[in-house]
């Protein structure tokens, strides 16, 4: 689907249903993704499910397929949360954009206040300053008046926030039909259409 890749972040929020599924989708669809994992994805992994997401980029990659379900379709390339020095930390490096999910409250907080520790909080630092779509998918509750505020600065700065909260209209009868959703609302944030959802079509 097009030249640009799309980045996606997958942050150390429970939740990582969020992640697989979006992946599944996009793949499907024949997406280029480049996906960063964060450090604590790795204990996120272990505490919901028993499982170790193994640290090297190749392995990942048959890692994310392997639990979406997608053995062959688009391409993924898995990077690295320490390198920095990676294609997506460079604006130069052009992008469908960036969606972060699930995004943890400390990623929330670093990438509102610039801070760059690793890549996957460089790669969305570089989608605000090119002016590029940046979308997160925050799954924490109750939000603080600090998680607010950090919410708030990042939807000032052209963010957009898509909370991992279903709709029940479309009359979901499985977890991936709460789960993909919320997907498919953030995606449609970025204009990306593949997921078959049963839309609003009003009260007629």
């Amino acid at each position: 689907m097009g030249s640009k890749p799309l980045t996606i972040g997958v942050s150390g929020a429970s939740g990582l249903i969020y992640a697989v599924r979006a992946l599944k989708f996009l793949l499907e669809a024949d997406y280029t993704i480049d996906l960063v994992a964060s450090k604590a994805t790795f204990m996120v992994w272990q505490a919901e499910q028993n499982i170790r997401m193994p640290p090297e980029p190749e392995q990942q990659e048959q890692f994310w397929r392997e639990k979406a379900g997608v053995t062959k379709a688009g391409t993924l390339r898995c990077h690295r949360y320490t390198d920095v020095g990676a294609t997506i930390a460079s604006g130069s490096f052009r992008t469908l954009g960036m969606l972060i999910i699930p995004c943890s409250m400390s990623t929330v907080a670093k990438i509102a206040t610039g801070l760059s520790s690793d890549l996957l909080e460089r790669a969305a630092d570089v989608q605000i300053k090119e002016g590029r779509p940046l979308v997160i998918v925050p799954r924490e509750t109750p939000f603080s008046v600090i998680h607010l505020r950090n919410l708030t600065t990042l939807a000032e700065a052209g963010v957009k926030i898509v909370p991992a909260i279903p709709a029940w209209y479309h009359n979901p009868q499985t977890i991936e039909d709460l789960v993909d959703f919320v997907v498919a609302r953030a995606l449609d944030q970025l204009d990306i259409d593949c997921i078959p959802i049963n839309r609003w079509q009003g009260n007629n």
